[in-house]
């Protein structure tokens, strides 16, 4: 099915007036983003273009790039969500649980959900059966957490007009690739319903820092700009909204950016109307809601 077919359309005036959990006004959707690039493949991303502006591997500056992410800026965000004393949603490719244990145990240990994000950081078009692809990476999130894996993001948010159906197979609840709405939308597929979960393109350091080269302040400022609207539409009379945040260690978790984000976060937990959900947890009230978008 295409996705027109999948999403049903709807305005905010064809849904009911959500009630937030706890009374809030506005669910913030804090999603961690972590990856295995492979130095035998070209990298997902350059900050780094070669000096003949072709590109050349092992590419060894870029690869280390985004390992400084996994090496230090992880544990910058790490430390700012436990001081906050919130769990967010770890977008994880399936391989990183091996390649870096330190990191996948820790956010096991601190409560952090983990959403399926490919097995490697490679497109799933480029791959020959990403059925086989989807059960690894949800097997390993399984054994390695204990709980099932039910959210997904394809890495880039890549999908064929399969990947939904291949989803709901496995058992996967809700995806963030479909960045359509402001609360969550039911999809079809031919294995019952899944959800489109409300991540964002927009409100995301790789479209906002490294493809628009915007400064270490321009994300907390959309943030901040976004949820002040949604804050001002949900007290006035279209109930609750979710907003997504989505960050990388190798973008936002470095020395020169960190501060704005940890600012911005501080802000958002002081902010009695806010509540910080986990995936799961925005699937199950929206679900109880009986919303049938």
């Amino acid at each position: 099915m295409r996705p027109v077919e999948r999403v049903r359309y709807v305005t905010p005036s064809d849904r009911p007036r959500h009630e937030g959990p706890g009374g809030a006004k506005l669910i913030v959707w804090p999603v961690v983003n972590v990856e295995n690039w492979l130095i035998d493949n070209p990298m997902p991303r350059q900050v780094l273009v070669a000096p003949t502006a072709s590109v050349l591997q092992p590419d060894v500056p870029n690869w280390a790039w985004h390992e400084y992410g996994m090496r230090v800026g992880f544990w910058r965000f790490h430390a700012l969500f436990e001081r906050l004393r919130i769990r967010p949603t770890l977008s994880i490719n399936g391989s990183v649980i091996g390649a870096y244990p330190r990191v996948a145990t820790a956010a096991r240990d601190a409560g952090w959900e983990f959403m399926g994000h490919g097995w490697f950081q490679v497109p799933t078009q480029r791959l020959e059966d990403q059925r086989a692809m989807i059960a690894q990476t949800t097997q390993a999130i399984l054994d390695f957490t204990g709980r099932p894996c039910t959210g997904w993001l394809g890495p880039g948010l890549t999908e064929t007009l399969e990947t939904a159906d291949i989803l709901a197979e496995a058992g996967v609840r809700w995806t963030g690739d479909f960045v359509l709405d402001d609360l969550p939308a039911r999809i079809a597929t031919t294995h019952g319903e899944m959800l489109a979960m409300p991540y964002s393109v927009e409100l995301n350091d790789i479209p906002v820092v490294m493809i628009q080269y915007h400064d270490e302040q321009e994300l907390p400022r959309r943030a901040r700009l976004t949820a002040a609207r949604l804050l001002q539409e949900a007290e006035a009379s279209s109930g609750v909204k979710v907003m997504g945040i989505a960050i990388h260690p190798y973008i936002t978790g470095v020395p020169h950016r960190i501060a704005a984000l940890e600012s911005l976060y501080a802000e958002l937990a002081a902010d009695p109307r806010v509540a910080f959900l986990q995936g799961d947890e925005i699937a199950n009230w929206y679900l109880a809601s009986g919303d049938a978008a």
